[in-house]
């Protein structure tokens, strides 16, 4: 029978395969699910256990499910795209934190863990001042606008309040998108995301660090100073009237697509959760088949 320790590093590669993603030791530790398993240890297992040599392959320093070896080069590649794909992500994630309302923008998805190919969109979490929600996504989506006639697909696909940061879904595909996300600008609030969902520990107790620094360039004081006058000038009444009409009208708009089979938006008062495709189910689903083809 394999060790604790060897399941939790098969599954944490499966789990990896499911998005065409090879690991490095280091990712191994940091995404290792399950198990808080020091570095060494996970290294000791990998080079003297038979049961994983049958179930994973190394190649360029990276570690593959059996079998998937050329995943190695399509890294490479990917990464090479991700570089390119980051200063987009960086230049318009600055311009999105100087939104009226906005107090966090993190990078999420296949580039935060440079996994991208060519047009690929750039995913954004962004979190809102209380009641602004939806004030601040309009914002939002002028940048994406501007940023599409540039060629640039940008995707703030999830948005919430700074009062609604705990997650409701509490699985091992959210627990990743946590661990994995980048924050650009909002540091304070990134932290306090990672405190109140505290539960992604369980999964991944090793993830509790920021993956990487990625932050915006400074802070540009005429821009700061107009994002502050714009809120104070929609931070009564007429800020509510124009919060309230942009969500009914949006949502009325996306009614027919949270209908959808595969939907998992949510849209309220205090977050506009995009996800009409429910990637995530599909991609647990996949981890499940492989382990269960695995044997676990």
């Amino acid at each position: 029978m394999p060790l604790a320790n060897e399941i939790a590093i098969l599954r944490t590669v499966l789990y990896a395969d499911v998005f065409d993603y090879p690991l490095t030791l280091d990712e191994i530790h940091r995404y290792l699910i399950g198990e808080s398993l020091p570095l060494e240890s996970i290294h000791s297992s990998l080079v003297s256990s038979i049961w994983l040599s049958q179930r994973i392959d190394r190649v360029n320093g990276y570690y593959v499910a059996s079998g998937r070896v050329a995943l190695a080069e399509a890294r490479h590649h990917r990464s090479t795209y991700a570089e390119k794909m980051w200063r987009d992500a960086r230049w318009y994630g600055t311009w999105i934190a100087y939104c009226p309302f906005v107090r966090m923008v993190a990078v999420t998805g296949a580039l935060a863990m440079d996994n991208v190919q060519p047009n690929d969109d750039i995913d954004y979490l962004i979190v809102t001042a209380s009641r602004r929600v939806w004030l601040a996504r309009a914002f939002a989506i002028l940048i994406v606008r501007l940023a599409r006639i540039g060629g640039v697909n940008l995707c703030p696909n999830y948005v919430l309040s700074e009062s609604a940061l705990a997650q409701a879904r509490l699985d091992l595909y959210v627990a990743h998108e946590i661990a994995q996300m980048i924050p650009l600008a909002g540091y304070d609030i990134y932290q306090q995301m990672r405190s109140v969902n505290a539960w992604v520990e369980k999964f991944l107790p090793n993830a509790r660090s920021l993956p990487r620094t990625n932050p915006v360039n400074g802070s540009h004081k005429l821009w700061r100073t107009l994002q502050r006058l714009f809120e104070k000038l929609l931070s009564g009444s007429v800020g509510d009237a124009l919060e309230n009409w942009e969500r009914d009208r949006k949502m009325k708009k996306f009614r027919s697509q949270m209908r959808g089979s595969n939907s998992a938006a949510l849209l309220d008062e205090t977050q506009v959760k995009g996800h009409f495709n429910d990637y995530g189910s599909r991609a647990l689903k996949d981890y499940e088949d492989r382990c269960a083809l695995a044997g676990l």
